[in-house]
């Protein structure tokens, strides 16, 4: 009987003393962690840039995509022949441009020959074999021709003054279709993973509407929210301790600190602190390379 009763004392000591070693690992681990948060990545929408059906829209959710990728575009039909109607168009006002020395050649021959008879009116004259008169005549012609020639070259420049603007103004209408017919491709803009669709291949968009969302997830964030007290213990680029917290467990991650806010804010309801009486708290961010196991939403520990 007796020693019945010592082995009865003996266990009931064997799981006081387990139930004591549990309570003190959960309190150890409750404080083991000096602040908490979820992960959380840059998420870019990509809005269509063009109004029409989408005739090829080639990605999924879960896909990888690479910057500068094309991966669809917009109809661009009608914008292609607005194009090349604006190019015809252009053709034909340059092709109007005058040849200013063929239109004045006439006229410069004129006054070239009128050059001529002056100066044998004036060796004339000299010979007593002409009159003053002639020689006045002879004047009077060449300036008139002189200012026929300056209003052809006024009038002629003028002209292609105003075709040269005109081109010009067409030109840029060209340019503005180039753009319109560059933005009817759907160019992914960053290297990441696609999270949403939201729009699939011939379907109608419009400028502005959502066709998907992306995020690079190779490098995750965690926003995490320290108190004052520990404000004083972190610094930028400082490495630190992330536990992702998977349910079952935590997995241990290497992070730094790529920023710290200078404003205080109230400790959000969905995040526990440290120090729970602290009613404000700072947020940090704190980068890790994901592995693949990390998730947007997923919740983690930080230990400085």
């Amino acid at each position: 009987m007796k020693t019945k009763l010592i082995l009865l004392s003996h266990k009931s000591a064997i799981w006081a003393s387990l139930f004591i070693m549990i309570f003190l690992s959960s309190c150890s681990s409750k404080d083991n962690y000096d602040a908490s948060g979820t992960f959380e990545a840059t998420e870019v929408i990509v809005s269509s840039e063009a109004s029409g059906k989408l005739l090829d829209f080639n990605i999924d959710e879960g896909k990888t995509l690479f910057a500068n990728q094309q991966v669809g575009y917009v109809d661009s039909l009608q914008l292609y022949y607005k194009k090349m109607q604006l190019q015809a168009n252009l053709k034909a006002i340059q092709s109007s441009r005058s040849d200013i020395q063929k239109q004045i050649a006439a006229t410069q021959q004129q006054i070239a020959t009128a050059e001529v008879d002056k100066q044998r009116y004036e060796n004339l004259l000299k010979a007593n074999a002409a009159t003053q008169k002639q020689v006045d005549d002879q004047n009077s012609l060449l300036q008139v021709l002189r200012k026929q020639r300056a209003a052809q070259l006024s009038n002629l420049e003028n002209a292609n003054s105003s075709i040269d603007e005109n081109a010009a103004a067409m030109t840029y209408q060209i340019d503005q279709l180039n753009d319109q017919l560059h933005k009817c491709k759907i160019i992914n803009p960053i290297n990441g993973t696609v999270l949403t669709k939201y729009a699939e291949t011939y379907e109608v968009t419009s400028f502005g509407k959502p066709l998907y969302m992306i995020a690079n997830i190779d490098t995750i964030t965690l926003r995490a929210y320290i108190t004052s007290d520990q404000l004083t213990k972190i610094k930028l680029r400082q490495p630190v301790k992330v536990y992702a917290d998977w349910g079952k467990g935590l997995k241990e991650y290497q992070g730094v600190v790529t920023w710290i806010s200078d404003k205080a804010e109230f400790t959000p309801k969905t995040i526990q602190t440290r120090d729970e009486r602290a009613n404000l708290v700072y947020a940090v961010k704190i980068d890790v390379k994901n592995d693949g196991y990390l998730k947007i939403g997923m919740y983690g520990e930080v230990k400085l």
